[in-house]
C-alpha cells in the first residue's frame, strides 16, 4: 500500500522491520512478545506472551479474568476466535430483581460472567503456536514476580480508579482489589515499582494446565468459594463448561478492500454497517466538513441498529446478513440528510480494554483484544490469585423483550473486537482500536483514513477523532480543527471540544508489504504504547 503524507504532522514516525513486529500500549508488553519471537515463537506465541504481559503491565484496562477476541491469519486463511463467556447458569433477570436491583450493577460480584482470557490463550496456542504455553508466559511471569515500574498513563488511571473506588467500595467482597492494587493504602505512583507474587502463581498454574486449572482446578474451586460467599452466580460448573468457539469472521468490502470484524456477540458489525452506508454516499474530500458530517451520521445509523440487535447471535432477531447487505445500507443512507439527526438514544458508557498486534516474517499476523471493562472490571479481586474479574454481564438487559436480555448461558452484547484488512485475498495486516463503544467508530476512521487519504499506519492513528455519545452530541479531540468544528455546528452537531484524549480509544496497526514481507507499524501516541521489532 502507497501513502501520502498529507499537512497533517503524525506525532511519531511509521516503524519498519522484516523479521517480526508487536505494537501494543506498553512498551514491556511489547518486549514480551518480541522475546518470544527471537526465542523461535511465531506471530500467535507472540500474540499470547503481549496479552499475558498486558494483564499485569496494564492492570487499568485488563485481566485475567476477562474476555478475548482475535483474528489470526496464518496459512493465507483468516481466522476468528471468540472467547466472551457466557452469563452464569443461575442468573436470570428475576433473579437480580430479587437482590433488589432494577439494573444490573456495574461493580460487584452480580455482573461477573464466565472470563474467556485463559482459555483464549490455551486455544490459540495449541492450535497455531510453536512454544509451550508454559513457556510463552514466562516474560509476563517474571513481570509479576520482581514487578515493574508504573508508566505515565497507566499511573494517570490507576490513581483515578483509587480515588473512585476508596469511597464506594467498602464493603467485604472488594477488600482484595484494594490488597493487590492498592498495597500501600494508595495508588502506585508513576515510576514506583509494583509487583503481584499471587497474579505470578495464578501464571504459571495457567501455563502449566494449559488453563485447565482456572477451569477445572484450584483456581476454579477459590473462584466458586468467594461467589459463594458474597452472593454471586458464577460457580465452578459455569467455568468447566466454557470453551472459545472458533468463528468465521464477517466482512465487507470498502473501495476494493475487504475489512474484517468477529461476528456477533461483538460489536464489530457496527464498524461494517456504518462503512457500508457512508460508501453509499462517496465523497472522498479530503476533511470536508460535509464528509465528516456523513461520516458521523453513518455511525449513528450504524449504532443505533447495532445496539437495539447486536447480543448472542442465538438470540438475535435480524439476521447478520440483512443488516450488512447493499439493500439495507442504501435504505439506511438515503435517509441522511444535509443537518444532524437525532436518532434514538443510547447511554454509552466508558470501557476499559487492551489491543495489541503482531506479525512474523512466516506471514504469520494477528489481531487480538482482551479487555475486563470499565477499567480494572467489577471491582473484585478473588483472594490469593491476583486475579481481577470482570464485569461484562452489565451489558446485560433486564427489559424482558430486548434482544439483548439476560439469561442463562447467554453471552452479551460485546465492545471489544479485533479488526482485519485484506486485499485480493492476501492480508494487508491488523488494527484495533479500544476504547468501549468508541471502537467502532475507531476502527471506521482508521479504515477510511488508511484507504480514502493513504495516510500511512501512525498518521492513521494519530489523526484528531471524533466520537458520537448520543443524539446529536458529538465529542472531538482539543487538536481538531477548529473551522470543522465550526461547521459541523452550523449542520446541528452539538460539539463538545474533549479536554484531554483519553476517551477517544487507543489503536495499534501493522501492515505488510505482499511482495517484500516488510513491516510497518503504527502506535497509539494517546497511551504508553510501544512497537517492539526484530
Amino acid at each position: 500500500m502507497d501513502y501520502l503524507y498529507h499537512p497533517f504532522q503524525a506525532k511519531r514516525h511509521t516503524v519498519f522491520s522484516k523479521k517480526g513486529m508487536v505494537a501494543t500500549s506498553q512498551p514491556l508488553a511489547a518486549q514480551a512478545g518480541l522475546e518470544i519471537l527471537q526465542k523461535g515463537g511465531n506471530a500467535i506465541d507472540a500474540a499470547i506472551a503481549t496479552a499475558a504481559a498486558l494483564t499485569v503491565v496494564e492492570p487499568t484496562s485488563n485481566g485475567i479474568g476477562g474476555d478475548a477476541f482475535a483474528l489470526v491469519w496464518t496459512k493465507d486463511k483468516l481466522h476468528g476466535l471468540n472467547a466472551s463467556g457466557p452469563a452464569p447458569q443461575s442468573i436470570s433477570a428475576e433473579a437480580i430483581r430479587d437482590k433488589g436491583h432494577e439494573t444490573i450493577p456495574a461493580f460487584g460480584v452480580i455482573p461477573i460472567t464466565v472470563p474467556g482470557v485463559p482459555a483464549a490463550w490455551a486455544e490459540l496456542s495449541i492450535k497455531y503456536g510453536k512454544l509451550p504455553l508454559q513457556e510463552v508466559l514466562i516474560p509476563a511471569i517474571r513481570y509479576a514476580e520482581e514487578g515493574y515500574p508504573l508508566t505515565p498513563i497507566l499511573g494517570k488511571y490507576w490513581k483515578a480508579a483509587y480515588k473512585r473506588y476508596k469511597n464506594t467500595f467498602t464493603t467485604e467482597e472488594f477488600a482484595a482489589w484494594f490488597e493487590t492494587f492498592a498495597p500501600n493504602g494508595r495508588a502506585p505512583e508513576i515510576g514506583e515499582i509494583w509487583s503481584s507474587p499471587d497474579l505470578a502463581k495464578t501464571l504459571i498454574a495457567i501455563g502449566a494446565s494449559n488453563a485447565r486449572d482456572f477451569y477445572e482446578g484450584e483456581i476454579a474451586n477459590n473462584i466458586d468459594a468467594f461467589m459463594k460467599k458474597h452472593g454471586g452466580f458464577l460457580s465452578k460448573e459455569d467455568l468447566a463448561s466454557f470453551k472459545p468457539e472458533f468463528v468465521e469472521p464477517i466482512s465487507t468490502i470498502y473501495k476494493g478492500y475487504d475489512v474484517w470484524e468477529i461476528p456477533p456477540n461483538g460489536q464489530g458489525m457496527i464498524t461494517l454497517m456504518a462503512l457500508n452506508i457512508y460508501k453509499q454516499l462517496n465523497n472522498p474530500e479530503w476533511q470536508n466538513a460535509n464528509i465528516l458530517h456523513e461520516q458521523i451520521e453513518a455511525m449513528k445509523l450504524a449504532f443505533t441498529d447495532g445496539k437495539a440487535f447486536i447480543t448472542d447471535p442465538n438470540a438475535m432477531p435480524v439476521k447478520i446478513e440483512h443488516l450488512l447487505s447493499n439493500e439495507y445500507a442504501k435504505s439506511r443512507a438515503a435517509t441522511i440528510l444535509d443537518e444532524a439527526s437525532n436518532p434514538e438514544p443510547y447511554e454509552l458508557p466508558k470501557g476499559g480494554t487492551v489491543y495489541l498486534a503482531t506479525a512474523d516474517e512466516e506471514g504469520n499476523m494477528v489481531s487480538y483484544i482482551q479487555s475486563n471493562y470499565m477499567g480494572f472490571g467489577s471491582g473484585i479481586v478473588v483472594p490469593g490469585t491476583g486475579i481481577a474479574l470482570q464485569n461484562r454481564g452489565h451489558d446485560f438487559s433486564l427489559n424482558e423483550s430486548h434482544p439483548n436480555l439476560i439469561e442463562p448461558g447467554k453471552r452479551t452484547y460485546h465492545t471489544i473486537i479485533p479488526g482485519f484488512l485484506t486485499k485480493d485475498g492476501q492480508a494487508v495486516g491488523a488494527f484495533g482500536v479500544m476504547g468501549g463503544y468508541m471502537q467502532p467508530q475507531g476502527h471506521f476512521q482508521v479504515v477510511t483514513n488508511t484507504i480514502d487519504y493513504l495516510l500511512n499506519p501512525q498518521a492513521a492513528l494519530d489523526m484528531p477523532r471524533w466520537q458520537w455519545i448520543k443524539g446529536k452530541t458529538v465529542h472531538v479531540e482539543p487538536e481538531f480543527p477548529n473551522y470543522l468544528v465550526q461547521s459541523l455546528i452550523r449542520k446541528g452537531h452539538d460539539i463538545n471540544v474533549a479536554s484531554d484524549t483519553g476517551s477517544f480509544g487507543r489503536g495499534q496497526i501493522i501492515w505488510r508489504n505482499p511482495e517484500t514481507g516488510v513491516l510497518q507499524g503504527g502506535t497509539e501516541s494517546r497511551t504508553d504504547g510501544s512497537i517492539a521489532v526484530w
